[in-house]
């Protein structure tokens, strides 16, 4: 329950990252907000497996390379899956893409990448 717990602050963390880059791509450059998502979700994904391997799995005794070549193909699974429910929900529910990001960020954080994170990345 504890590691549970700790990946969630993390997420928070990692997702604050990333929705602050997605924000600033999407307000200031005026990136198209499904690029601009990308954007943020690699200086998210950069941030959580920091986090992950150093204070969540407390698994920095693996190779740092195996967990990254691992990580990354959970990670691109990510945004490719994001990416899509960004857009679709963005698009054809008529929602602002900063509370579709929300909505999304969530649902797969929960079903997604902890799970994933867990058995697969840092096991």
């Amino acid at each position: 329950m504890l590691t549970f717990l700790k990946s969630q602050a993390a997420s928070l963390i990692a997702s604050f990252v990333d929705f602050l880059c997605t924000i600033v791509c999407v307000e200031l450059f005026y990136i198209w907000y499904g690029v601009a998502s990308v954007v943020g979700n690699i200086a998210g994904a950069v941030t959580s497996f920091i986090i992950g391997r150093h204070w969540v799995f407390l698994s920095t005794q693996a190779s740092m390379k195996h967990q990254a070549l691992r990580y990354a193909i959970v990670w691109a699974g990510y945004v490719l899956l994001g990416f899509i429910l960004l857009v679709t929900v963005t698009k054809y529910g008529h929602i602002n893409y900063g509370i579709a990001k929300v909505v999304v960020a969530i649902f797969l954080g929960v079903t997604y990448n902890y799970q994933l994170q867990k058995r697969y990345v840092f096991k």
